[in-house]
């Protein structure tokens, strides 16, 4: 089965705001720090998931999306295919709210390699501030990485 969702990075400055996944039994991505984001919903573009995600996870309202890519991780929860649109954002108002996902932190971009991300995660965020587009496939076995490649726009 194919699943369609958003992953969303918010940059201020040097800083990236991530999302450490401490609070969801069951959870995938338990334990690990990601970007904000989520699963599209019916008749939902990419853009307005990303904005309804980022919102409902942080508080902040999003403007200007910046398309980064694209990534198909194929088999990822061992039952689904899934298409993930990568956005940056660089424009934000509002408050950080008390996230239901997990515990929201602006982490300088030189501490994001120091986090436990999952593998894929260390590869593809330093893409972020190319002015390409990917198009990248990450194979996932049991959580651990296989392989990757990327193709560039």
């Amino acid at each position: 089965m194919m699943k369609l969702a958003t992953l969303c990075y918010l940059k201020d400055g040097d800083k990236t705001l991530m999302l450490h996944r401490v609070k969801k039994q069951g959870d995938m991505h338990l334990g690990k720090w990601n970007g904000l984001g989520g699963k599209l919903e019916n008749g939902e573009t990419p853009e307005a998931c990303a904005a309804r995600e980022v919102l409902e996870e942080s508080g902040l309202t999003v403007a200007n999306p910046n398309l980064k890519g694209f990534i198909t991780f194929p088999n990822f929860d061992g039952a689904n295919d899934w298409y993930v649109f990568v956005y940056r954002y660089d424009e934000f108002e509002g408050q950080l709210i008390d996230s239901p996902e997990g515990n929201l932190e602006w982490i300088s971009n030189e501490r994001l390699s120091e986090l436990p991300l999952w593998e894929g995660d260390r590869i593809f965020m330093e893409w972020l501030d190319q002015p390409a587009i990917f198009s990248a496939v990450f194979k996932y076995e049991s959580g651990r990485l296989l392989d990757w490649s990327v193709t560039w726009y």
